[in-house]
């Protein structure tokens, strides 16, 4: 991999069951630090839109520190209503995570989905910092797609894809980049990288003793629960299911005390990220990107 040269904005599954395998050995961790905790990514295809009929296109962008990030671009169906960016969740891929989106271009919303770093068809190997560049880049390139002139852009961000979003979105939104984010959705998202590293370090016996220093070894710029009010005044939604065990309840409400209004707090009752399988949950969010 090429070496990695500063982003313009950023300086530099949630935690799952593969989490307990990382603890083994606390001393691989304490070589490598806490940044591996986040990714699990794998190679498969678990399905690709065509086999939900969604027409598709797939899309290849190179980063600046010499990747290449694989994602799809889903036009939206009849008249265009905005575009969603999706940052998916920690674990597999995009084609495992597809069914979050499927529905929206039904609903008149082109959708563009990527895969980090080391995720699926992309190049490279994950972390925090390359994962950051990769959102930014597939947001500047969606600047450049000419179906999304003159329509709204919204973010939605999936546990791990929220707090990569939050991060993005706090600087956007702050130097006036374009193109206008309309609006912001975190679903099931933890208030922080340190934040929620020490907490599941805190659960396991094996690493229970490092919690502190392990967790020191990711940036604290990172912490959500800081940077959410950058976002203000765009308008943000906050999704946590009060029965997550992944991410607990907690973490949504921190960031719904911390962020700037407008906002909107939508408390659910699914298993984690599993909110768009309930129809009513659906039509809040639609609720939300058609009012912004």
């Amino acid at each position: 991999m090429a070496r990695r040269t500063p982003r313009l904005l950023l300086k530099t599954r949630s935690l799952k069951a593969p989490l307990l395998a990382l603890f083994v050995s606390a001393a691989v961790l304490m070589q490598g630090g806490c940044s591996s905790l986040f990714f699990f990514p794998d190679k498969n295809t678990y399905i690709t839109p065509d086999r939900l009929n969604l027409s598709y296109e797939n899309i290849h962008l190179n980063t600046a520190d010499g990747e290449t990030l694989h994602g799809w671009w889903l036009p939206a169906k009849g008249e265009v209503q905005g575009t969603v960016y999706f940052l998916h969740g920690n674990a597999q891929n995009i084609s495992s995570h597809l069914l979050n989106v499927a529905w929206l271009p039904a609903e008149g919303y082109n959708v563009f989905a990527i895969d980090y770093r080391g995720y699926g068809n992309s190049t490279g190997a994950p972390d925090i910092e390359g994962a950051l560049h990769d959102s930014e880049t597939g947001l500047r390139w969606l600047a450049t797609k000419p179906e999304t002139k003159n329509t709204p852009i919204f973010l939605l961000g999936q546990s791990l894809g929220g707090a990569l979003g939050l991060t993005l979105a706090s600087e956007w939104v702050q130097r006036n980049e374009t193109p206008e984010l309309n609006g912001i959705i975190l679903d099931g998202t933890f208030s922080g990288f340190r934040g929620i590293a020490r907490e599941k370090l805190s659960e396991f016996w094996l690493t229970w003793a490092f919690q502190i220093p392990l967790s020191w070894t990711i940036p604290d710029e990172y912490e959500g629960v800081d940077l959410i009010a950058n976002i203000s005044p765009t308008p943000i939604m906050i999704i946590h299911s009060v029965r997550d065990g992944i991410i607990p309840f907690h973490h949504g409400q921190a960031l719904y005390e911390a962020a700037g209004e407008p906002k909107q707090f939508l408390p659910t009752d699914t298993p984690h990220t599993a909110t768009f399988i309930i129809p009513a949950y659906k039509e809040s969010v639609l609720e939300f990107l058609k009012k912004e």
